[in-house]
C-alpha cells in the first residue's frame, strides 16, 4: 500500500501500488543518492523481474514508504533490501514530478531526495538489481543524452529538470 498525498505531502489516503501507478495518483516516494569519496554516484541496474523499468539504470535506491512507516525507516529498509548495505543520509530536496512509464503505468510522485557518502563493498540483491557502477555526474548527464533508453524515467527527470537542486 502506498501513501497518497496532496501537493504539500500531507497524507490523504492509501492505495495499492499498481493501482496507484495506473491511475496517476500522487504518492510519497524517495530516492537515495550515494556517492563515494571521488564524488561518483552509485547507480544500480534494476533486475529483469521488476514490474517497471526492468534492466534500466537508476540512482542508488528509490522506492516508497509503506503506509505504516516514516521515510527514514523506509530508506534504511530499502537500501538494505536492494543493495545489502546500510548508510546514514541527509535530506537534499523534494519535488513533485510525473511521467509515463509505459502505456499502462505512470509516476506521479512527491519525491524526497536524500544523499550520503559510502566507500565500502557493494553486494546486490539479485531480485532487486542485476548490476551497479560508479559514475561522475557529468558522465551520467552525457550518457543520458546519448542513451536515454537505458535509464529509468525518474532518473532521467532528476537530471533533466532538477540537476541544479541535486548536483550543485
Amino acid at each position: 500500500m502506498l501513501i497518497l498525498v496532496d501537493n504539500k505531502d500531507n497524507q490523504i489516503g492509501i492505495a495499492e501500488k499498481v493501482e496507484t501507478h495506473r491511475k496517476w495518483l500522487l504518492h510519497r516516494a524517495f530516492s537515495l543518492l550515494v556517492y563515494n569519496d571521488s564524488w561518483e554516484l552509485l547507480l544500480q541496474k534494476r533486475a529483469e523481474s521488476k514490474y517497471h523499468s526492468a534492466l534500466k539504470w537508476t540512482n542508488t535506491c528509490c522506492s516508497h514508504p509503506e503506509d505504516w512507516e516514516w521515510l527514514d525507516h523506509a530508506i534504511h529498509r530499502r537500501i538494505q533490501e536492494e543493495m545489502w548495505f546500510d548508510t546514514e543520509f541527509i535530506k537534499k530536496t523534494e519535488f513533485i514530478y510525473n511521467s509515463k512509464i509505459d502505456r499502462e503505468l505512470t509516476e506521479h510522485e512527491y519525491l524526497h531526495i536524500y544523499e550520503w557518502i559510502y566507500n565500502w563493498e557493494i553486494n546486490l540483491n539479485p531480485e532487486e538489481a542485476c548490476d551497479y557502477k560508479w559514475m561522475k555526474i557529468e558522465n551520467i548527464q552525457k550518457d543520458i543524452k546519448n542513451n536515454p533508453g537505458i535509464y529509468a524515467n525518474r532518473f532521467q527527470i532528476m537530471f533533466e529538470e532538477y540537476s541544479d537542486k541535486l548536483f550543485e
